[in-house]
């Protein structure tokens, strides 16, 4: 038999791991968001330059 605290220990480890799933699924799908990666006066010659 395990100890009280042991035991104690893997519910709230358990509840905190489930609770807010969906929320946590949900933030997790919108991801980043959109925003410009070559902003105006970019070089078009730098290294990380997309390909034309």
């Amino acid at each position: 038999m395990v100890s009280s605290s042991q035991q104690f220990e893997r519910i709230r480890k358990r509840k905190q791991s489930t609770s807010g799933k969906r929320n946590k699924r949900e933030r997790r799908a919108l991801g980043t968001p959109k925003f410009p990666i070559h902003i105006e006066g970019y070089d078009t010659k730098a290294a990380d330059a997309k390909k034309a």
